[in-house]
C-alpha cells in the first residue's frame, strides 16, 4: 500500500471518528425518554444548521458522482438543470417550511407519514393512509438508497484501494453507528460537518478547472465533440424539447417540500427559528455546490473516451488532481454521499418503527425506551436490506435510480403532504392519491420513453386531481391540535 493510500485511511478513520462522537454527542437527546428526540431531533435545529442539513441532502452522492455523469453524457442542459435545485430548495424553506412545522407541531407529528394520518383526521382511517404512506416511503426509499450505497461504495473503492463490497460495507457500518446512536440530531450535525467539506471541494475544484483550461479551447474541444453538448436541440434526458429542462424548478421544489426524508428537516427546526435565515444559507451554499457538474463538461473534453459516465469524477480527481489534494475532495464528495444516505436510512427506519408500529400495533409498546430501540434496531436491519439490494441489484444510472425512487415518492405525497396544507381534503382522497401517483409515475419512469422528469410529474398531476376529486365527494374532517393524534 503506497503512502498516499496510507494517508487516505488515515483521513477516513479521522472523519469517521468525528461521526460517531457527533452521534454519541446527540444522544443525549434520547434520553428525554421522547421518541420525538430520535425521529425530528427533538425540534433543535437553528438556522444554520438545518440549512446545511436540507442542502447537504439535496445535493449530495447525485451532485458529486451522478450529476457531473449525466453532464458527460447529455452536455450542459444538466448544468442548468442543476442549478435550479438551489433556488427551489430555497423557496421552499421561505414559502413552505413554516405552514408545516406550525401544523406539525400542534398536531405532534414526528414523522411525514404521521402527519399526513393526523391532517386528515386519525382514527382508524388515519391508521391506514400512515401505514400506506410508510410502505411507500420504505419501497421507494430504500430504492434511492441503493444508488446512495453504490456510489459511495465505488468511490470509496477506488480511493481506498478495496473492492466494491468492502467499501460498501464499511461506510454504511459508519453510517448505521452514528444514526442509531443519534437519530436525526447526528444526521443534521454531521450533514453539517459534511457540507462544508463539500463546500470546499466545489471551490477547489472549481479553480483547478478555470485555471488548466481556455474557454475559447474548451468550448471548440465540445463542439467538435458533439454540438449537442453546448447548444441541445432536445431536452435529452428531461424530455424532448430544450424547454422541459426548466420542468426542474417546480420539480426540485416539491422535492425539497414534500418528500420525506426531505420535508422532515422542516419538522425539526427550533419553533422560533428565523427561516428567512435558513433560507439565505440554503441559496448561498446551494448555489456554490450547483457548479459541481461542471466536471462532467470538463472531463468530455479531456477524455471524450470514458465507457462510464458515472466515472467522470473520480477520473477527474485521478488525472487531474495531486494524490494528495485528491484525498481531501474525495473524503468531502464521500460526505455528499454519505449526507443522503444517512437521511434515507433514518427516514425508512423511522417509517418502519414508528409509523408502521402505531399502524399495525398501535398500543403494543408504552415504554419510551424500548421504542428508542425499536427505533435503532430498524436503522441497523434496514441498513443491511439496502446494502445486500446495492450488492444484487442489477446495473443501473445512478441518476435514474435515484429519480425513479424520489419522483415516484413525490408523485404518491404531493396532494397528502403540499396540497393539503393549502386545501385539506379527505382520508379516502390521500389514500387513493398516493396510490395513484405511485402507479403512474412507476410506470411511466419503468415503461414509458418520456425523459426523467415527465413520469414523475405527469404522477404529481394525476395524484392532485384524485386528491381533490375524491376528497369532494368523501367525508372531509377538519381537526386541530391534540384532537387530530390517532
Amino acid at each position: 500500500m503506497d503512502s498516499y493510500k496510507l494517508f487516505n485511511w488515515g483521513l477516513l478513520f479521522l472523519t469517521f471518528g468525528l461521526m460517531i462522537y457527533l452521534g454519541f454527542l446527540s444522544s443525549r437527546m434520547m434520553k428525554k425518554g421522547d421518541e420525538g428526540g430520535f425521529l425530528v431531533a427533538g425540534r433543535s435545529l437553528g438556522a444554520f444548521v438545518g440549512a446545511s442539513t436540507i442542502v447537504a441532502t439535496g445535493f449530495s452522492g447525485w451532485g458529486f458522482m451522478g450529476s457531473p455523469g449525466v453532464t458527460y453524457q447529455f452536455g450542459a442542459i444538466e448544468v442548468l438543470g442543476n442549478f435550479f435545485f438551489a433556488p427551489a430548495m430555497m423557496i421552499a424553506v421561505l414559502y413552505f417550511a413554516s405552514f408545516l412545522q406550525r401544523k406539525a407541531i400542534d398536531m405532534g407529528s414526528n414523522t411525514i407519514p404521521e402527519y399526513i394520518a393526523q391532517i386528515h383526521g386519525g382514527g382508524t382511517m388515519g391508521r391506514l393512509v400512515q401505514g400506506v404512506a410508510a410502505l411507500i416511503t420504505i419501497l421507494l426509499l430504500l430504492v434511492f438508497l441503493t444508488s446512495q450505497i453504490k456510489a459511495v461504495g465505488l468511490l470509496g473503492a477506488s480511493w481506498l484501494g478495496i473492492e466494491l463490497t468492502q467499501s460498501a460495507l464499511l461506510m454504511v457500518g459508519v453510517i448505521i453507528l452514528y444514526t442509531m446512536l443519534g437519530g436525526l440530531a447526528a444526521v443534521a450535525w454531521t450533514d453539517t460537518v459534511m457540507v462544508c467539506g463539500m463546500s470546499v471541494a466545489a471551490v477547489i475544484i472549481m479553480i483547478q478547472i478555470f485555471t488548466s483550461i481556455d474557454l475559447g479551447t474548451w468550448e471548440a474541444s465540445l463542439n467538435a465533440i458533439d454540438p449537442e453538448l453546448l447548444n441541445p436541440s432536445t431536452g435529452a434526458h428531461y424530455g424532448d424539447s430544450p424547454a422541459t429542462v426548466f420542468l426542474v424548478l417546480p420539480y426540485a421544489f416539491l422535492f425539497a417540500a414534500v418528500l420525506p426524508f426531505m420535508a422532515i428537516r422542516f419538522l425539526a427546526f427550533k419553533p422560533e427559528v428565523k427561516l428567512h435565515k435558513a433560507g439565505v444559507y440554503v441559496a448561498i451554499i446551494g448555489a456554490l455546490l450547483s457548479l459541481v457538474p461542471l466536471v462532467g463538461l470538463y472531463m468530455r473534453a479531456q477524455m471524450p473516451e470514458l465507457a462510464d459516465p458515472d466515472n467522470a469524477m473520480p477520473a477527474y480527481l485521478e488525472h487531474f488532481m495531486h494524490p494528495a489534494l485528491q484525498g481531501f475532495i474525495t473524503l468531502f464528495i464521500l460526505f455528499a454521499m454519505k449526507s443522503t444516505a444517512n437521511s434515507l436510512l433514518h427516514t425508512v427506519a423511522s417509517a418502519t418503527s414508528h409509523d408502521l408500529r402505531l399502524a399495525l400495533f398501535k398500543d403494543l409498546v408504552h415504554s419510551q425506551r424500548l421504542v428508542l430501540w425499536v427505533n435503532r434496531l430498524a436503522v441497523v436491519a434496514l441498513g443491511v436490506v439496502a446494502l445486500l439490494m446495492m450488492l444484487y441489484a442489477p446495473p443501473f444510472m445512478l441518476s435514474w435510480l435515484g429519480i425513479l425512487g424520489t419522483g415516484t415518492l413525490l408523485a404518491s405525497m404531493i396532494g397528502p403532504v403540499f396540497i393539503s396544507t393549502f386545501w385539506q381534503g379527505s382520508a379516502w382522497g390521500a389514500l387513493v392519491a398516493m396510490l395513484a401517483g405511485f402507479g403512474t409515475s412507476g410506470y411511466m419512469m419503468l415503461f414509458a420513453d418520456v425523459g426523467w422528469l415527465i413520469g414523475p410529474l405527469t404522477g404529481c398531476v394525476v395524484s392532485s386531481i384524485c386528491y381533490v376529486g375524491v376528497s369532494l365527494v368523501t367525508p372531509r374532517i377538519r381537526l386541530s391540535g391534540s384532537a387530530a393524534r390517532i
